[in-house]
């Protein structure tokens, strides 16, 4: 694959991109990026299809500098799965996970024992779920994109599907200590392995199954079977070409920057999570390619 450059080039917000069915939709019910993030880079360029194209580093505030125990000792590891698991037991302690038994009230017992591993399993099982939406929550919180699907299209901040989507998010929140700063970690953590794993690589071409193309933003068509859609805040996609047909009669193929997996099965130890075909990608504008079986 060849090495794309790290720059991200200025691009103009459009006042109106082509809906599902080629209508217009203005830009205001499309949820754009919301202006704040907690990230070096802002919530515009990140969303933006030249960002997808030459891809920076995202840097959360604070992350690495809180972390920095964590990668030293990471850095001393050769085989990536003593890697996973000097993360995982780093989380452990941290954020005292293994101490849920020893609280004295139900919440708090629970608020332990449901770490960013939970989180991680229920979006394998639904990515509607509450633990869905504190995932999309921690990428509009920490990256600035606001979802745009959550049970229901979601087309504006102030509209009733935004609402039911934030109290969601905030119920699955409550369940769990912390669990932004896990999520911090957690990507932090999935940058270090990708850049050990595959350095000097900038993508990976990676599917996802569809059933009704139609249903997708689409921004741009550029040429046959090619376009420029907006993609929710975040996503699963699989590197396996030939699982992604078993979720779609049609299947998206998208370039995707290394810096925009969230989460991608088989960093971690199978004891903790047994999703190797899982890749959890942060969304925005995307070229994509759509293939049509027969």
């Amino acid at each position: 694959m060849p090495k794309k450059t790290a720059s991200v080039d200025p691009c103009p917000v459009p006042t109106k991109v082509i809906s599902g069915n080629n209508r217009l939709v203005d830009k205001e019910k499309n949820m754009y990026p919301t202006p704040m993030n907690r990230c070096n880079l802002p919530p515009w360029a990140i969303a933006s299809r030249h960002y997808n194209l030459h891809p920076k580093e995202l840097e959360i505030q604070g992350v690495r500098h809180n972390g920095r125990p964590l990668f030293a000792r990471l850095e001393a590891l050769d085989a990536p799965d003593a890697r996973g698991s000097a993360f995982h037991d780093f989380m452990d302690v941290r954020y005292q996970l293994h101490q849920w038994q020893r609280e004295e009230t139900p919440n708090s017992r629970k608020s332990l024992k449901n770490s960013y591993l939970r989180f991680l399993r229920g979006w394998l099982f639904e990515s509607n779920s509450i633990e869905g939406a504190v995932l999309k929550g921690w990428v509009e919180s920490r990256l600035g994109l606001a979802p745009t699907y959550h049970r229901q299209p979601i087309d504006d901040i102030h509209s009733e599907a935004y609402f039911r989507y934030t109290v969601e998010r905030m119920r699955g929140a409550e369940r769990t200590s912390a669990i932004l700063p896990q999520l911090d970690l957690l990507y932090e953590f999935v940058q270090y392995e990708l850049r050990r794993r595959y350095p000097g690589q900038t993508h990976m071409t990676l599917y996802r199954g569809i059933y009704d193309f139609s249903e997708h933003r689409v921004l741009e068509k550029l040429a046959k079977h090619r376009y420029v859609v907006r993609l929710n805040n975040l996503n699963s996609f699989t590197a396996d070409f030939e699982r992604a047909w078993e979720f779609g009669s049609k299947v998206l193929e998208a370039q995707v920057p290394l810096t925009k997996v969230f989460f991608m099965g088989g960093l971690l130890p199978r004891s903790l999570f047994k999703g190797e075909g899982e890749v959890m990608v942060i969304g925005g504008e995307y070229e994509v390619k759509v293939l049509i079986g027969g």
